[in-house]
This record gives C-alpha cells, sequence and structure tokens, in this order.
C-alpha cells in the first residue's frame, strides 16, 4: 500500500508540475534559481505550489487565467513547497513580514516585495475571486502589455 501512495503522490506532483508550466511558469528549484529570477528588473509573480486541492482547484487555475489580461507580471515563476524544500525556503525569505503559505502568491517589483495574496485568500475562494485579487494586483504594479 505505501508503495502504491507513493506512486500516486509523484503523479499529482508531475500533474501539479505540469499545469504551471504549461500557464507560462518557470520552475525554480534550487536557491540560486530563486535569487536569480527574483532580482531580476521588473515585476515577478511567484506562485508557491503545493499538492492540496485548493492548489489544484483554485490557486494553478487562478494562475494560468490572471494572465489574460491588459496588465501582467514580467516574470512568472513557481516554487513547490514541500518538493522543493531549499528553494521555497528561499523564496519566502523575500515574502518579509508573511508567514509560510501555500498556495499563495507574491507579487515583487525589482526584487521587492509589493503584495502577497495567502493561503486563507485562495482556499475556500472561487477561482474567479483569486483571479480578480491577482488582477488587482497587476493593476497597482504592472505595465500594460
Amino acid at each position: 500500500m505505501n508503495m502504491d501512495f507513493n506512486l500516486f503522490m509523484n503523479d499529482v506532483v508531475r500533474q501539479a508540475r505540469q499545469e504551471i508550466g504549461q500557464a507560462g511558469y518557470t520552475e525554480l528549484k534550487t536557491p540560486e534559481e530563486v535569487d536569480e529570477a527574483l532580482n531580476k528588473k521588473g515585476t515577478t509573480l511567484v506562485m508557491v505550489n503545493s499538492v492540496c486541492g485548493c492548489a489544484g482547484g483554485i490557486a494553478r487555475p487562478a494562475a494560468a487565467h490572471s494572465l489574460h489580461y491588459d496588465k501582467r507580471p514580467d516574470h512568472l515563476v513557481t516554487v513547490f513547497a514541500g518538493q522543493d524544500k531549499e528553494a521555497t525556503e528561499r523564496a519566502r525569505s523575500y515574502f518579509t513580514g508573511y508567514p509560510p503559505s501555500s498556495p499563495s502568491f507574491a507579487l515583487l517589483k525589482d526584487g521587492k516585495l509589493c503584495t502577497m495574496i495567502e493561503r486563507h485568500e485562495i482556499e475556500g475562494h472561487e477561482p474567479m475571486a483569486v483571479v480578480q485579487k491577482l488582477q488587482d494586483a497587476y493593476d497597482k504594479y504592472c505595465e500594460e502589455l
């Protein structure tokens, strides 16, 4: 049974990685990749991915659909909580003032945190409500395409 569970979880993780990658987000798997990506000029949206139901049913769809908009971040990246632990820990070090939360979104500009959308703002909400929160952040911090 344990082996079946591990195979199942590997499939869930693989699918979660594929979904966010297909939406145009670049996976960051090491602390060095995180530092390079989060210190780029412009706006960077970080999705802290996870295997929980609210990530698959709400956060990842919102991450994809929010990009169909007049304004959007210059860079799209993701770290995977519980999988790429060192990369996730490094990314969270940029989110000063916020406790660890997954799934979640952080919007940075020139390496500085602008805003966060935490798990409590995702879990139990409709995907379109999360899309609206993301697009509100884009309106405030991102340039027109």
